[in-house]
């Protein structure tokens, strides 16, 4: 494989991977990061139709990828349809137990089954020494990341770094895969899984409201400064009840206490909804809107062009927010920068009014039935 070079003046790379090329992409999670990397590899799949590629992920995330793990290894179809090859991994739980025999089983055998398959470049989307590390172990003949990775260490494992473009993540993933193209791509919307199983659960899910349409709450954050308060929510979930909108509470593993909160608040208008990633997508497809923060939820509603009302807090919408579709971002002005996942509430994000939600809900609810 002909290595990429570092970026130039232009964005580009100065040459591209032949079509007859194997890659290896490393991008573990989470949700929403996934999602950012799969626009990049969609933009490079159409630039380059014949280049295969392979992804290594948390299994807990690989539906995003793939709906049925029988068809991780099955030609490109509705099923699977960016990739050509799906590697499973649980970097979490093996992190959590590396004294355990069963976490090493595991680890090898992951392993053998990427390195098995023979990959001219693995592509690093995450930046951290765990992923470049997988990606240095998977046998590939070269190694590209970022010039400025999320851990610094992680640059010692590749051998051709690429000085990311843009503002948002979006656009970074994107100029990483324009290095390997050989010109600047342009963002393509994820192609996800579309699985009649799991559509077939959405519609009799959809059926169950009556047939109003669906609006998806996600109160849920992956960490406390990022949350907006539950009272907001629900004084949010009972104004659109009030329209006519039947409101969806998503919520994660972990968050059901929060989630009822939620729908207590809301004088019980809202209907709880845990369910897969897959069925998520397919659920998420049907929404008229969502609203929620800088969540993995958000940014899937967002890849499938579902109208956002986004709530930012210590993170820059800039960087972080709904891309490349109908949205509106509510930040207050007191809100800082504060990446350091704390769990401490933002207060400037709390203080965010309700009525300004609504108003914002209003407003694309209004767009969408124009």
């Amino acid at each position: 494989m002909t290595l990429p070079a570092p970026l130039n003046g232009s964005g580009t790379s100065s040459s591209s991977a032949r079509l007859d090329d194997k890659m290896l992409v490393v991008r573990l999670g989470a949700m929403g990061d996934v999602i950012h990397g799969m626009s990049a590899m969609a933009a490079l799949r159409r630039a380059n139709p014949e280049l295969r590629i392979g992804w290594l992920i948390e299994e807990r995330w690989s539906e995003l990828l793939c709906s049925r793990d029988s068809e991780r290894y099955a030609p490109v179809s509705p099923l699977k349809p960016l990739v050509d090859w799906l590697h499973t991994s649980n970097f979490a739980g093996w992190r959590r137990a590396l004294l355990s025999d069963e976490t090493w089983r595991e680890a090898r055998v992951c392993l053998r089954e990427v390195s098995a398959m023979h990959y001219d470049l693995a592509l690093d989307l995450q930046g951290a020494m765990r992923s470049s590390l997988a990606a240095r172990l998977s046998g590939a003949k070269s190694y590209l990341g970022s010039s400025d990775p999320r851990e610094a260490p992680a640059r010692m494992f590749y051998t051709t770094v690429i000085s990311p473009q843009g503002t948002h993540v979006i656009e970074q993933a994107l100029s990483l895969a324009s290095a390997v193209a050989g010109r600047k791509l342009q963002y393509v919307p994820p192609p996800f899984p579309c699985d009649p199983i799991h559509e077939s659960w959405a519609d009799n899910c959809r059926a169950d409201t009556g047939g109003r349409p669906v609006a998806i709450l996600n109160p849920g954050a992956g960490w406390g400064a990022k949350q907006w308060p539950a009272e907001s929510y629900g004084a949010v979930t009972r104004a659109l009840h009030e329209r006519g909108i039947s409101v969806l509470i998503n919520h994660g593993p972990g968050e059901e206490d929060l989630a009822e909160a939620v729908q207590r608040a809301s004088a019980n208008a809202a209907h709880l909804l845990k369910c897969s990633v897959a069925e998520l997508i397919a659920i998420t497809r049907r929404a008229r809107l969502f609203i929620g923060g800088d969540t993995g939820p958000m940014h899937l509603a967002a890849a499938l062009h579902v109208p956002v009302v986004a709530l930012f807090g210590p993170t820059r919408p800039a960087r972080n927010g709904p891309y490349a579709t109908r949205s509106i971002v509510l930040r207050n002005p007191n809100s800082r920068d504060n990446p350091s996942h704390t769990t401490i509430p933002d207060e400037a994000l709390a203080a965010i009014d309700p009525q300004s939600v609504i108003a914002a809900a209003d407003e694309l609810l209004g767009a969408a039935h124009g």
